[in-house]
Order: structure tokens, then sequence, then C-alpha cells
């Protein structure tokens, strides 16, 4: 086999190359423009680091370091290289560990336990990455017995990993070395520290915080900007956690194991009704309030959240009327198109704003509006004869993505609107180094209900994805810090829930679809989880919204 020689092809060049020539070094001859900006390969339609060998004769794409496979590597690489700059500067001490909880804003949270946090510790490990950087050491994966793994990262005091790797089926696993310091990441990573420049390090609330790069471009940086109510929601979430023994994968399988599952249900949906209750308990003591505005990014459970606030607000004495945004839908001839030609619905300009603000500010002077209905088979608003007309008690209870949009509300008086802005911010980690992103739940959330629900393929789901987002982006995620509250609707348990509706799905995505890479990563993060059965979740859980059979037939 070293005698082998290889076609490889990339773009318009083709070079011939000895087998285990490593991808890095082939694409320094054939694109070394594109060299510096690449953060993996497709080497014939199969994802590649540029330090693998070689193998065969092969076709090559490079993954650009603003796609959105790209994004998450460079992410997870400079996660890396953060945790070796931090070992670097704290010594070998195994008490002292870093823990990424979250994401915050442009950045990684992280606490870090057994060494006090301040901004010299911050420009200590930032100096630190930067002197690793200039180095261009290379990152490099080796196959490790998943038995003599753990018992490596036990001394290490990273017993979460071993917890891990007690639940993994395979006899091998990929470790990381990067220098002397070795640890298991989940997903591939670029070549060399060289590729990791854009960064900063900051100190926050008694954590330090990883600042990532813009993702337009993956290269320009602006200082960490915090959203408080959103970080003061995931530690809440978090403490949560820490109640019920359950912060990690392994916590949670071993739940499953132990037969504890449908108890750590139970208190996670009782955890969750408290925080609703809450809610509806500083609407009430407002006294003013006529409109209660919910908004959040696409399968944050909105519609479900909605009605169970709706089931304490009356019991508050109050007479709660749902209104969907979604029934203000213009006509689908006016809806405005993104650069692609495709329908933008997730623009503001996809409403009715006009028609929303007018009905709104009838309401709240107690005249009676009738009420649209959009007829989402004809793509055209319809009326009805629903009539609503607001008395003393009533109280609107109005979700959609755009909820909180200062526009929407702009006639109705001061004190007369509750903001509430809702996601799944996901605190479970898979161990203590490696984060389970928001976007992945909420993913396969929508891709259990668009199926079962909607009939919309997994394939679809995935493919419309990365518009959703964009959409979340420019409309949603800008408004979230001018809520008066915050919920969120992450359940610890819905992973293990959802893997036994998603995995099927997921496997019907054929190859040769642009969402395989996607399809097929899911499916390897799945493989970290037990299931469960549905049978135990409470039909009011917001997670009935999209594995069906919810109480409020949502």
């Amino acid at each position: 086999m070293s005698d082998a020689m290889f076609k490889v092809t990339v773009g318009s060049k083709t070079g011939t190359y000895p087998a285990g020539t490593p991808y890095g070094e082939i694409l320094a001859e054939l694109s070394p423009e594109t060299l510096s900006d690449t953060m993996l390969i497709l080497s014939n339609g199969n994802l590649r680091e540029l330090h693998k060998p070689l193998l065969e004769d092969c076709v090559i794409e490079c993954v650009l370091r603003d796609s959105e496979i790209g994004r998450e590597t460079y992410k997870r690489s400079l996660n890396y290289l953060f945790l070796k700059a931090l070992r670097d500067v704290t010594g070998q001490d195994i008490h002292i560990r870093a823990v990424l909880s979250f994401a915050n804003s442009n950045g990684l949270y992280y606490a870090v336990k057994g060494k006090e946090v301040d901004t010299a510790l911050a420009d200590a490990v930032r100096g630190r990455m930067k002197m690793l950087v200039g180095e261009r050491l290379p990152i490099m994966k080796d196959k490790v017995k998943t038995a003599n793994a753990g018992m490596m990262f036990e001394k290490q005091g990273m017993s979460d990993k071993k917890d891990l790797f007690r639940f993994r089926r395979g006899s091998l696993v990929n470790i990381y070395r990067l220098e002397d310091y070795c640890d298991y990441c989940y997903g591939f990573m670029v070549w060399h520290t060289g590729y990791l420049e854009y960064f900063d390090v900051a100190a926050y609330e008694g954590g330090l915080v990883l600042v990532l790069p813009e993702a337009a471009d993956g290269k320009t940086m602006r200082s960490f900007a915090p959203y408080p109510k959103v970080f003061s929601v995931q530690q809440l979430s978090e403490k949560w956690g820490d109640r019920q023994g359950i912060n990690t994968v392994a916590d949670l399988n071993r739940a499953v194991t132990e037969q504890q599952f449908s108890q750590q249900m139970l208190v996670t949906e009782a955890l969750q009704e408290s925080r609703i209750s809450e809610i509806a308990s500083d609407i009430q003591k407002r006294g003013n309030v006529k409109f209660v505005m919910i908004a959040g990014p696409s399968s944050s459970g909105k519609t479900t959240f909605s009605r169970r606030l709706s089931i304490q607000l009356m019991a508050r004495g109050m007479t709660p009327h749902p209104l969907s945004l979604d029934d203000f839908y213009r006509d689908r001839t006016e809806c405005p198109r993104d650069e692609n030609g495709e329908y933008d619905f997730e623009c503001l300009e996809a409403l009715d704003v006009d028609l929303i603000m007018q009905t709104l500010a009838d309401l709240q002077q107690g005249k009676r509006v009738e009420i649209p209905s959009f007829n989402f088979l004809t793509g055209s608003p319809e009326f009805k004869g629903n009539y609503l007309q607001l008395h003393d008690e009533d109280i609107m209870v109005i979700e959609g993505i755009h909820g909180l949009n200062p526009k929407l509300s702009a006639k109705l008086p001061d004190g007369s609107v509750y903001r509430i802005y809702i996601s799944a911010l996901t605190t479970l980690n898979i161990d203590e180094h490696n984060y389970i992103p928001t976007t992945d739940a909420r993913l396969l959330r929508r891709i259990v209900r668009d199926y079962y629900h909607r009939g919309t393929s997994a394939c679809e789901t995935i493919e419309r994805w990365t518009s959703v987002r964009s959409g979340e982006e420019k409309y949603i995620f800008t408004n979230q810090e001018n809520a008066d509250d915050m919920f969120n609707s992450s359940l610890l348990y819905e992973l293990s829930i959802l893997k036994v509706y998603a995995e099927p799905l997921l496997y019907q995505v054929p190859r040769e679809k642009t969402a395989y890479l996607e399809a097929n990563r899911l499916l390897k993060f799945l493989d970290y989880f037990l299931g469960y059965p549905s049978e135990d979740v409470p039909k009011n859980s917001i997670l009935r919204e999209f594995i069906g059979g919810s109480c409020f037939d949502v």
C-alpha cells in the first residue's frame, strides 16, 4: 500500500499523491488560497480531517469556516484549545476543573471549579491560547480502547468521561492530543492550532467566557455582550439539574438503567409547572396587564406553554383568550421572498402588521373585533365570524415568533403588555467539556413534529433549517432581552424520548441529499443516549407538542 499512488481533484486542479499523504498537504499544493479557511474536507462526499491520510482516488471539496459544519468544527477546536491553555496556566491539579455550562450570546460560559476567577486569569488563558496558535501545533487523533480511555480520564479527575464511556457500545473511542494534553471531543477538529486565531477570553459572573467570532464569516470579533436575563434562566435550569443529579448524558442514562427515569420525568415537569405558576402570579400582581405576548424560536414550545400559562391564569380568576400570530399571515401572494426567491415566512413582513396593531388597539379599547384564521392549505386569511371583545377579567395570551417585536404593541398603553421569551435552553451536557447545542434539541423536536403532524420528511426539515435559523438571528434573538420574564422549555429527559422517534426518520435521509451529513451527525449524537418509551410523558408536557398525544390537541 505504501507504493500506491492516488489521483486527487480539487476544483479544476488534479494531482497524483502517494498513499498516506495528509489531506492538508495536498490542499497546500492544489488549493493554497483556501487552505487557511478550510476546517475539514469532503473526500468523495465523506467528511475528513486534514491530518487524515489519503487512501483512495478522490474528489475533494473544502468545508470552509463560514459554513455550518465549519463553524461547529472551529468552535469545538477552540474549546479544546481553551481547555489546554487553562490547564497550562493553572497546572496539573485535578481539583481545578473547567465545566462548560452553556452558550450565552457570542460566547461559551465555563464554571471553573477549585480556582478563583478574575480578569488576571482570563488574561493569562488568552495569552497562552495566542502562544499556542502561533506555534501551529498539530491536533492529532488516536483510537483508544474504551476501557483504557476511561481509566486514563479517571486518573485526570475526569470521571464524567469514564461514566459516559460506560454507555458506549464501541470497543474504541477517539481521543484528541495536543502536546501532552488529551481529551475526548464530540466531533471533528481542525488540523492545527494555527487555524484558531479568532477568539477572546473574558471573566463574567464567577466564570470564564470563551468569546467566539461572528457566524457570518467566522472571523469578525466583537466584545462579549452577555444576555443577563438568558444567563439567569440558564443558571436556574442548571440548578435544577444539580438538584436532580442530572448534568450529563451519563447521569441521564443511569436514570434509565436504574429505573429512576419516570420519577425524574415527573420532577422535571413539576419544576417547569412551578415556573409557569410564578410567571402567572407576576402577571396577576401587575394588575393592568391585558396582553401577554409570547415569543421564541422555532420548536421552543410556545403553543403548549401558552395553554399551560392560560390554565394558571384561570386559576387566579382571569379569563384568558389564546391568539396565534400565525393567523395574521398575509396572503401567500403578498409574502416577501428571501435572497433565493423562496417565501420568507420568518420575516416580520410576512405578517399583516397593520392589522395586528389595529386589532390589539381595538381590543384594548373594549371594541368588538373579528379575528382572522389563516388557511395554510390555500395560503390565504379567512374571516369566519370569530369575534372577540375584552371585559374586565379578560386577558389576551398571544404567541408567535415575533411576539416581542415592539412594532406589534406600539399602540398599546404602557403597563398593559407583559412580554415572555421562551426557548429550549439545553443545560444537559455530553460531559463536562462537550455541551449540547440548544439548536440540536430544537431541530430534533421539529423533525419529529413535522413528520408526524405535518407530513414533512426529516430531509425537508433539515434542508429548511438554515433558513429558519437565519430568520431567528434577524428577528427573534434581537428582542429576547426585552422580555419581562423568560421561560426555559428544555426538559432534562427529552432527548431519551426523542431518540426513539427521530432515529428512524434520520435513517430515511438519502445519502445523495445535502441533508445527509447533518442527519448522519444527529444519528451519531443520539447514539450517546439510551432510548426510553414515551408512555409516561404527561399529557400536558411541552414535549407532547412534538411527539403527539397532548391534552391540548396542539
